[in-house]
């Protein structure tokens, strides 16, 4: 059985991060990796993917995005830089690793991680899987018996099998907002369905970045901050009610940081949907023969939807011992770094300001965090 004093589970960038500060304070950590290179979700997302976070708020510790790179580095562009990243900090995962099993051991020792490649052992351990774990997939009254097909976001790559065709897209988060561009940029015929009132905020205004202006406001109360991002998105928008987009009553901030409820970070699609080249429809009720029936009534004819409907941690699936330490959507409390005695956790939280930038400054934290438990 495999033994080492401090193992780190995912080669994504919270991972990297934490192992390359972990390495900067003289403790070699082993890498985990289930995937075939780092960055997995990255590998697998929709091609059109870009970061929704500036290059120079978005780098990792001791790294940051090659000078050349845009303000949004593309899917792409964010793989090449995880890759350099490793490289530069000397990081070297087991790929190919899944664990799937993690429990304490009962003299309070350490940890058993059971792996495809069997057990290992270890005093102290990070997990940094990803938000992105386990897809959500909702289901309807008569979706098995539909005539047209459905997947979840995590396996769309680009809107070309779709061009000429109908496609609904479920939910109006990042992903389903730029999905549903992505579909209509390639020619399909495309609705998104809105269960609930969702804001809508640019991804710049007058030239500034909102991350920029969510990290100026980051000190102010709630509901400052609330009201100023309601002003912005009034100011670039107006009202969108007309549109079919409802703004809900909780401001956009409350809504990240208590329901982990993101905005529309809106890259065109808001365009599109004023132009009715993008239709904004009612949530689903059931699926009927070739239609898709809607709570409002209506009924359409649809051949494919995408279930842009996010993704739980699932961390308690696999890991024992984490009474209390989750909240009710299975995510690590917020600024909770330590899980359990000799558990820490990194990559999970929702932050307003971006979650990459959040990585970056609680990296460092919680390789000093490991390396005073090594030393107690």
């Amino acid at each position: 059985m495999p033994a080492t004093e401090t193992l780190v589970v995912g080669a994504g960038p919270a991972g990297l991060a934490v192992a390359a500060c972990l390495r900067e304070r003289g403790v070699e950590p082993v890498v985990l990796e289930r995937g075939d290179g780092v960055g997995t979700s990255w590998r697998h997302h929709y091609r059109r993917l870009h970061l929704h976070t500036v290059k120079e708020l978005s780098g990792l510790p001791g790294l940051s995005f090659p000078a050349g790179a845009p303000r949004y580095p593309s899917r792409r562009q964010v793989i090449d830089y995880l890759d350099g990243y490793a490289a530069a900090h000397g990081i070297a995962p087991r790929f190919g690793v899944d664990v799937r099993r993690a429990r304490p051991e009962p003299d309070g020792t350490g940890w058993l991680l059971s792996t495809s490649e069997g057990e290992w052992r270890c005093r102290r351990w990070v997990v940094a899987a990803g938000y992105n774990a386990q897809p959500v997939r909702p289901t309807w009254p008569g979706q098995t018996s539909w005539s047209g097909s459905v997947e979840h976001s995590s396996t769309y790559r680009d809107g070309e099998p779709w061009r000429g065709r109908r496609v609904l897209v479920v939910g109006a988060g990042n992903s389903g907002a730029e999905i549903a561009l992505d579909l209509c940029e390639h020619g399909a015929a495309t609705a998104l369905s809105l269960r609930s009132a969702q804001h809508v905020v640019p991804r710049d205004f007058l030239g500034l970045p909102s991350q920029k202006t969510s990290v100026r406001m980051r000190r102010l109360p709630l509901p400052v901050r609330d009201a100023i991002a309601r002003a912005v998105s009034r100011l670039a928008y107006g009202d969108l009610t007309r549109y079919g987009l409802r703004r809900p009553e909780t401001g956009p901030i409350t809504r990240i940081l208590r329901d982990g409820k993101v905005p529309m970070l809106d890259v065109g699609t808001v365009e599109r949907i004023r132009s009715g080249e993008i239709r904004v429809l009612a949530g689903i009720e059931r699926f009927d023969e070739d239609n898709v029936v809607f709570t409002d009534g209506l009924r359409l004819p649809f051949d494919h939807v995408v279930l842009a409907t996010g993704y739980r941690p699932g961390l308690d699936r696999w890991i024992e011992g984490l009474d209390g330490a989750l909240d009710d959507q299975g995510r690590p409390s917020p600024g909770n770094g330590r899980l359990a005695p000799g558990l820490w956790a990194i990559g999970y939280d929702n932050d307003p300001t971006g979650l990459l930038r959040r990585i970056a400054l609680e990296a460092p934290r919680l390789a000093d965090s490991i390396v005073r438990d090594a030393v107690e």
